[in-house]
């Protein structure tokens, strides 16, 4: 494994991490306690150090999943980064929760979930810009740091072009931003990135694989089922402009040999402002194979 800082925050975080949406269930897969604690066990042995969650993942259930792993391991091993901001009802429906009030208890719910007593890092999840400028979200935020209960804030950006969000991120005392970046997903690049440069914030990269295009498994007749989030955009123009585009990817940018999974991640870190990309996985297989990325950056 290689590590790069953080940005500012002056943690030194493995370049992958472990996304966990697909604990919520929103995935294909309903996860058992010792299903997601075989992931983030293989995860902890080939030297990842974060994981992301957020509190509407299956309404706290990822949070909780993490926390029980957690008990069987050392919490101080592990950079905790979770989002706040919605309510999850079922699966595919949850609605903003941005007040200050929401946003504490949401804070305490993740707390008692998680296992424990501070969040190493506690992110803004991808609110329009009317919730964002809130000045007395971020002053009770700021009142949470000081109590230790949150040790970074970070903006994760719904918008992989939200500039206003990014160029604000040290005003509200924010350190990381997560977006959206990938091989089909190159936004960021324009605004945001050299946003976070001048800043010297961190950056999680979310969607490295481009919710499954990337990873060379899938083609036009892949069918997913009714409680993966993918089944949503089956049979839409832009699921076959992307997969026609990944497929012409494979043919003419992966090397021969290479899984395409392992290149698409590595890709993204190529770029020397992401500091850390955080792909799904429903086993740890696939966290073997995301870790192995990795070995094809250049020192």
């Amino acid at each position: 494994m290689k590590y790069r800082l953080l940005g500012k925050t002056g943690l030194n975080v493995s370049v992958i991490g472990i996304g966990t949406w697909q604990f919520g269930g929103e995935w294909g897969i309903n996860y058992s306690q010792e299903e997601a604690s075989a992931v983030l066990r293989r995860g902890k042995e080939l030297g990842i150090n974060l994981i992301d969650t957020a509190e509407c993942y299956g309404d706290h259930l990822s949070e909780r999943l993490i926390g029980g792993y957690l008990k069987e391991d050392k919490r101080e091993d592990w950079i905790l980064a979770t989002k706040f901001g919605h309510h999850f009802h079922a699966n595919f429906t949850r609605d903003d929760r941005a007040s200050t009030e929401d946003v504490l208890k949401q804070l305490e719910d993740s707390l008692t979930a998680l296992g424990t007593d501070y969040i190493d890092l506690y992110q803004f999840h991808s609110l329009p810009n009317e919730a964002f400028d809130n000045d007395d979200l971020w002053t009770m935020l700021d009142k949470q740091k000081q109590a230790g209960k949150i040790c970074h804030l970070g903006i994760s950006i719904g918008s992989n072009e939200n500039i206003h969000q990014t160029d604000k991120a040290t005003e509200v005392g924010a350190d990381v931003i997560q977006v959206v970046y990938n091989r089909l997903d190159r936004k960021p690049e324009k605004e945001v990135f050299p946003s976070c440069e001048r800043q010297n914030l961190g950056v999680l990269a979310r969607v490295p694989l481009a919710s499954g295009f990337l990873s060379g498994k899938y083609n036009k007749s892949s069918v997913f089922p009714s409680n993966d989030v993918r089944s949503r955009a089956a049979g839409t123009a832009e699921r076959e402009r992307l997969l026609e585009e990944a497929e012409n990817i494979a043919r003419t940018e992966v090397p021969a040999g290479v899984p395409m999974a392992e290149w698409a991640l590595a890709w993204c870190l190529q770029n020397p402002v992401v500091s850390c990309v955080i792909p799904g996985c429903k086993n740890p297989e696939q966290v073997e194979s995301n870790a192995r990325a990795a070995e094809l950056l250049k020192d």
